[in-house]
């Protein structure tokens, strides 16, 4: 890549894992958290464009706390749509390509199947509105743009389902999890590298830009995950607590879940040429580190 991956939201775990992994790949990075940058405040957001001069953007921040959104809708906007707008704003001034985290919850999950890009959206709570005019802004504010819709985000940092079942598993003679809701569990590790495949595109001149979803190929449950989890953790700890499966009814939240997240990322191997690892793969690789780091606390 030429030029420095300019990652906002770096504090998160996608930001964190981004920059670790550019590290890796010996990709120059500049990392701007939360504290460091106020998307909010579009001035503020062009200027640190502007002077770190980066040839990629990863936005990677945004308002995740799902049940809170429905309480707090104009904090939740104020990041996820004027903030995603900002962004974009800010990259398209400095001529500078943008890859834009989205999320399975701009759908309801009433498909039967994987989703595709075509598909309509209907949100069924704040988070996934938000989530789904921020779309909108970045397309409206930057030409050069790749939003990727991912799913069940997990990695080694920050706070993650994975990262929760392996606690409760320490903790608990058993678990209860949801098992009629199903989705596309996704590494963080897979989603910096789809946008490194993007910045590769991008200095190339053969990047397509627009709307894309990436996520672990597949579909899985709730309790399966979590189950897959536990006896990943159990390889190493030798305990293996039950997880009893329950219905989402059974397990009341603020905000409504959809009941299908699978989507379909075959148009981002077939443009950008990189697909993520299976959810099982990494799942077990993310276990493994975290115990061997002792990290896994939360």
């Amino acid at each position: 890549m030429k030029g420095p991956l300019l990652i906002i939201g770096a504090g998160g775990q996608l930001g964190r894992e981004a920059m670790e992994l550019a590290g890796e790949r010996g990709v120059m990075a500049i990392g701007m958290t939360r504290a460091a940058l106020d998307i909010t405040d579009a001035a503020v957001v062009a200027r640190a464009i502007e002077q770190t001069q980066p040839r990629l953007i990863l936005n990677a921040a945004a308002y995740t706390a799902v049940d809170r959104a429905e309480s707090e809708p104009d904090a939740a906007r104020a990041v996820n749509a004027f903030g995603a707008e900002a962004v974009a704003q800010g990259a398209a001034l400095a001529g500078v390509p943008l890859v834009h985290i989205s999320t399975d919850y701009v759908f309801d999950g009433e498909k039967r199947g994987a989703y595709v890009e075509s598909d309509p959206i209907a949100p069924l709570g704040v988070y996934g509105r938000t989530k789904a005019e921020g779309e909108q802004r970045v397309r409206a504010a930057a030409r050069q743009h790749v939003i990727l819709r991912t799913a069940w985000v997990f990695g080694r940092h920050g706070v993650n389902f994975l990262k929760t079942i392996m606690r409760l598993a320490r903790e608990r003679d058993f678990l209860r999890v949801v098992a009629d809701q199903r989705g596309s569990p996704t590494a963080t590790r897979d989603i910096v590298e789809a946008t490194l495949a993007v910045g590769a595109a991008a200095d190339d001149g053969r990047a397509a830009w627009g709307t894309y979803h990436f996520a672990g190929p597949g579909a899985t449950t709730w309790h399966e995950f979590a189950e897959a989890i536990v006896a990943e953790q159990a390889k190493i700890t030798g305990r293996s607590p039950p997880v009893e499966p329950i219905a989402t009814a059974d397990y009341p939240t603020a905000a409504r879940r959809p009941a299908n997240s699978e989507l379909d990322s075959s148009r981002f191997a077939a443009t950008f040429g990189y697909r993520a690892r299976g959810w099982r793969q990494r799942a077990a690789e993310t276990v493994a580190m975290l115990l061997a780091e002792g990290t896994t606390a939360q």
